[in-house]
């Protein structure tokens, strides 16, 4: 870029050249303005690994040049370890740069509202103090190497099901204090080079069309500075989006539509004002981040080490009677084909071609020599069956070893994006391969591979079970460090397993056609479990070490002017080995006047001790910490009255407690007069949450305090641009749009063949809304002709509906 600043830049760009910037050049890069020195900037994918197609692949997701594949972010959260992921961060800011990519396309720190969510994998926790952390982190450290990042998925997008169109209902307490939270830390905290608007509508508006969201909120209320990008499709309609703040559409719909909104400009329906904001900040963010090129080739070996170093890390040992460590001497039984076929990373945009792969298998039998190891599959790695023969098989290794080691988990057709998940089980296959084990070897470990929580019917029955979730390219070695105790398990959970999907709120709410009402409001993850008394199968922030540890007294004391809390424990370790412990502080409300969960984590902190060593640990929980959202005021407010300070192992394991008095101003909630209090007041299915009374739809109204929107599909017909292609099934004509759509997608995304993957393309397509034809057909199809094209489908639904 010239030595001319962006302001100057600006003034000298023609209005074509600036709506022009408003758009991607393609999939990965924005336009380019050579006449006044404007660089490109590349963008690629990459929440745990550098996703840079090959040259001519455009969208393809598995024809990418190879990169490390660190963890997926379930096991990044589940280590609770910022400056690990800052680590992280450094590395896949070092690896992009190599690659010529100026932002990269992470973190996502959605909250996992639902443990079906097919997205679950590229997201922290179900907490969002936690997701803050150890996103911040990862933005950090990216953006510690020269390298922007791009906050995703803003706001409110938990659910792939009908994500292009389906509006997300939510009550403002919710949205401030749990789905905007971690988006807040971070831009306020790390000032990300980009935050990345998600398809979904928030309370009416596509959020890539919420003013209120992204001018008000983003920039106003937090200061945002830097560029709001579109996820891939989302933005429509640039005369919509780019007065309601959303700087960049990607990949962009072509130069037609360039003529469109030059026209709009011209015509005034775009507003010349919001028009140079968002190029001036484009022209910014090209300044830092166009032409970014590594200073020196990225040490991938140091980075395989690094992943291998995560993997373990974010392990969680989620029980253990004495089974592991393997002793050394011990014959070892691997069963499970995903020893050897790992599934090591999610499905969908951030799949990443890795440098190399370690398997469980192979990492044990190298440890152990080949003589001590047996191995049998157990299952066909890609179908949910299990022989009679592979069952005998698996029986006989596991009779003649000392340990049997069984590994299961997820396939990729079960957790996706795109899709969510139907229930939390294992494959049956997967199920009858642990009984069949456990039977025969009474020291069988189980080792799952999964991006999200899963029913374990078993667990009374097997005595150690290791949860090593998705875990990069080095989760073989990984886990055998684990398994040998070369490494300790490092991890805790950061969602809760719950015993069954139906003990979850959410489990029984609607999900569409046209809306997804989040009626469990505050109450989600172990907010909802704690408050309501349920029980799980594993808490959130579980996980057992190799050693012991014990906690002195807490020590709390409230700071000069009340506005700060300070926690102090000393931990030690009582045990023979090394380890880490993470110390949790959960804060609890007696007495305020507004609903609130049980606890709500506020602080958390990861000590590594050397045995006979002790640390003193230190947490300090600021005014924030204790306030809530006011929905009259709009604006956080902190009652005054007493505070329990729990510290604890996790959610279930409450170790020391401390009243605390922060201070606070006290809040008339009594209405002024005889009429109706206000509609946010709190229903009592929130005073008092139970699966038997659940969310109501009348309480949640009341809770909303406005009309709940309609959430009926549309009449065959009658399709909108917001109609997913699954609802148009009904008509003849939507079936033949799905095929054809389908085999599209597959070609253009580069989908894997098989009937499995075929069908479960499928079912991401199905998903399509008309607003993303544009985008799917590679601009071939522009807006324009999408209209024409669902007009015409609406015909043809009708004349078949008359038949």
């Amino acid at each position: 870029m010239t030595g001319q600043t962006p302001a100057e830049m600006l003034a000298r760009l023609t209005d074509a050249e600036k709506v022009s910037l408003t758009a991607g050049a393609d999939a990965w890069t924005t336009r380019a303005v050579d006449r006044v020195g404007v660089p490109a900037v590349r963008v690629g994918d990459g929440p745990h690994g550098v996703r840079r197609p090959q040259e001519g692949s455009a969208l393809s997701m598995f024809d990418s040049h190879p990169a490390t594949c660190f963890p997926t972010a379930s096991a990044l959260g589940s280590s609770w370890d910022p400056a690990l992921v800052r680590e992280v961060g450094i590395a896949l800011g070092r690896e992009a740069a190599g690659h010529g990519i100026g932002v990269l396309l992470g973190p996502g720190v959605n909250l996992k509202r639902t443990p079906v969510g097919g997205r679950n994998f590229e997201y922290f926790s179900e907490d969002p103090h936690l997701s803050s952390r150890i996103g911040a982190a990862w933005v950090g450290g990216v953006q510690s190497t020269g390298v922007g990042a791009s906050l995703k998925h803003f706001a409110a997008n938990n659910t792939e099901q009908r994500r292009y169109g389906i509006e997300a209902v939510v009550d403002e307490r919710a949205l401030r204090e749990l789905y905007l939270a971690s988006f807040e830390h971070i831009v306020v905290s790390e000032r990300p080079a980009t935050v990345m608007a998600a398809y979904n509508r928030l309370n009416g508006p596509h959020c890539t069309e919420n003013a209120w969201l992204l001018n008000g909120v983003l920039r106003g209320e937090w200061g945002f500075e830097g560029v709001v990008v579109s996820d891939w499709g989302a933005a429509w309609d640039r005369t919509a989006s780019v007065p309601a703040g959303n700087d960049l559409a990607m990949p962009g719909l072509g130069k037609g539509d360039d003529r469109y909104v030059q026209r709009a400009l011209t015509s005034g329906r775009l507003p010349q004002k919001a028009l140079d904001a968002s190029v001036l900040r484009i022209l910014e963010l090209a300044a830092r981040y166009g032409d970014v090129q590594g200073t020196s080739a990225p040490d991938l070996e140091a980075h395989h080490d690094l992943a291998r170093r995560a993997a373990a890390a974010g392990t969680v040992l989620l029980k253990n009677d004495g089974v592991l460590p393997i002793a050394t001497g011990s014959r070892v039984a691997v069963i499970g084909a995903m020893a050897e076929e790992p599934r090591f990373q999610g499905a969908g945009s951030s799949h990443v071609v890795p440098t190399q792969v370690d398997t469980l298998l192979q990492a044990l039998t190298e440890a152990l020599g080949d003589s001590a190891v047996s191995y049998a599959p157990g299952y066909d790695r890609g179908h949910d069956r299990a022989s009679a023969a592979q069952l005998a098989q698996a029986r006989v290794a596991a009779l003649a070893a000392d340990v049997a080691v069984v590994v299961v988990g997820l396939p990729e057709t079960f957790e996706t994006e795109g899709v969510d998940r139907e229930h939390l089980r294992l494959p049956a296959s997967h199920d009858r391969l642990v009984e069949t084990v456990r039977a025969a070897n009474p020291r069988t470990v189980v080792v799952l591979q999964n991006g999200s929580p899963v029913e374990l019917p078993w667990a009374a029955s097997v005595p150690a079970i290791v949860e090593g979730y998705l875990g990069g390219q080095a989760s073989g070695s990984a886990m055998a460090d684990v398994l040998l105790g070369a490494a300790e398990p490092g991890g805790r959970l950061a969602e809760t397993f719950p015993v069954r999907y139906d003990d979850h709120p959410v489990s029984v709410l609607p999900n569409g056609p046209a809306t997804i009402e989040y009626r469990e409001s505050l109450y989600v993850g172990y907010r909802w479990f704690d408050s309501a008394g349920e029980a799980v199968a594993f808490p959130f922030g579980h996980g057992l070490s190799y050693t012991s540890f014990s906690w002195s007294e807490a020590t709390v004391t409230v700071g000069e002017g009340l506005d700060e809390v300070e926690v102090r424990v000393t931990v030690s370790n009582t045990g023979s080995r090394s380890g880490s412990d993470v110390v949790q502080v959960y804060v609890h409300d007696a007495e305020s006047t507004l609903f609130r969960p049980e606890q709500e984590l506020r602080a958390f902190e990861k000590v590594w001790l050397s045995p006979g060593e002790s640390s003193e640990v230190v947490l300090r929980l600021d005014r924030r910490a204790f306030s809530a959202w006011d929905a009259d005021a709009h604006a956080w407010v902190l009652e005054p009255g007493e505070f329990e300070v729990r510290v604890a192992r996790s959610s279930r394991d409450i170790v020391r407690r401390a009243t605390v008095v922060p201070g606070g101003a006290r809040v008339d909630r009594e209405p002024p007069d005889d009429r109706e209090p206000p509609a946010h007041r709190d229903p009592l299915p929130y005073r008092e949450p139970s699966r038997a009374v659940g969310f109501p739809a009348t309480a949640f109204g009341k809770l909303l305090g406005r009309t709940r929107p309609g959430n009926t599909a549309a009449r065959q017909g009658r399709f909108t641009l917001d109609t997913s292609i699954r609802d148009m099934q009904e008509a003849r004509v939507g079936r033949i749009l799905l095929r054809f759509a389908t085999s599209r997608a597959i070609a253009t995304l580069g989908a894997p063949a098989g009937a499995a993957a075929d069908a479960v393309a499928g079912d991401v397509v199905s998903q399509f809304t008309f607003r993303m034809i544009p985008t799917v057909s590679g601009g071939l199809v522009g807006r324009r002709a999408a209209r024409r094209l669902l007009a015409i489908v609406n015909v043809l639904a009708r004349l078949d509906r008359s038949f």
